[in-house]
Order: C-alpha cells, then structure tokens, then sequence
C-alpha cells in the first residue's frame, strides 16, 4: 500500500505533510507554484500508478470472465484478448477532475515495479495460470491498492486546489499582476 509517512523525505509525504499548506497566505507566488507543482507531479506519478494498477484489474477480470464462461467464449486467451482488454476501458467517458497533464510520471520504473510486487511479480501471461484462488486473491490485493492510491490522489489534488485557489486568489484581489507573470516568463525566469 502506498504510505504517507509524516516527517518523511519522500515527495508525497511532503505534499500531504498537513504543515505543508500551513501560512499558504504568507507564501510567495514563487514559493506557492513551486508546491503546487510538487503536487502536480506527485499526482502525476500516482496517476500513473493508478493506471498500471487499472490494466492489470481489467486482465484479472478478463480471466474472471473467461473462466465463469467456461472458457469457451471465443475470446482465447488472455495475450490473444490483451489489446481489446487495455483498450476496452482506455476509450470512454473521461472520469474526475479533467485535469490537464503538464508533466510526465517521473518514477515510472519504480511504480512498475511495486504493481509487479503486489502478488510476487506474478505477470500478465501467468494469470491463466492461476488457481481460482489466487485470481480472487490478485483482484481483490489490485483494489485494495488502487482504492490507497485513488485515495491518496484525491489528498494530493486537494493540496493543488488550495495553491491554485491562493494563486488565483492573488490575481484577483490585485496582489499579483498578470503582467509581471508573462514579464517573467518572456525574460525566461
């Protein structure tokens, strides 16, 4: 399970550290962006996770299904069904926030590697393989994961809401100028 872990060194312990957003008034728009871009990129890397996390359920499923039909659904195997399987529920309805993503996940390895160790790197072409039991138990270890990491993605978002809501805030009320932002970006600051 994903662990916050107050006082920690990671970035998402930082980002949801409630210290974190303490004195957000008092901060420079410097100092705001900067957090609000270490939380952009903490739900970057956890939506990411997310996804890894939704592909390897969605196989899980496919196997459920395949094996509750008796395997005689026409469908083959799960490698033969693998991209019907990915793209079944990459194409549809955009669900959440809608956020747009300016950066790209930077522990994607890492993240790899932890969806991988869940059920002791068991892979997308052993889950045939698997006793009925052991298909329950990885459905049920992918969930529990995606439900900690959702979770947690939810805490890092609201975090960007609050640095943006002050941003905005400043804008509005006159504190901060349009003007110097793209000053600053033109000069390349």
């Amino acid at each position: 399970m994903i662990e916050f872990r107050q006082g920690g060194r990671r970035r998402i312990d930082r980002v949801l550290d409630p210290g974190f957003l303490a004195e957000i008034g008092d901060r420079s728009l410097d100092e705001l962006r900067a957090m609000r871009d270490d939380a952009a990129q903490e739900e970057t890397d956890l939506s990411y996770l997310r996804r890894l996390l939704h592909a390897r359920m969605d196989i899980v499923r496919f196997e459920e299904h395949r094996r509750a039909d008796g395997g005689e659904d026409g469908d083959g195997s799960v490698m033969d069904a693998l991209p019907r399987i990915l793209a079944d529920n990459a194409i549809g309805p955009a669900a959440g926030r809608g956020r747009h993503q300016t950066v790209e996940p930077s522990r994607a390895e890492s993240h790899r590697r932890h969806v991988e160790a869940l059920l002791a790197d068991t892979g997308l072409s052993d889950v045939a393989t698997l006793t009925d039991a052991e298909l329950t138990e990885s459905a049920e270890a992918y969930a529990a994961e995606e439900a900690s990491v959702s979770d947690h993605r939810i805490r890092v978002q609201q975090v960007m809401d609050a640095c943006n809501d002050e941003i905005g805030g400043r804008y509005k009320d006159g504190s901060a100028s349009i003007d110097d932002l793209l000053r600053r970006e033109r000069e390349g600051a």
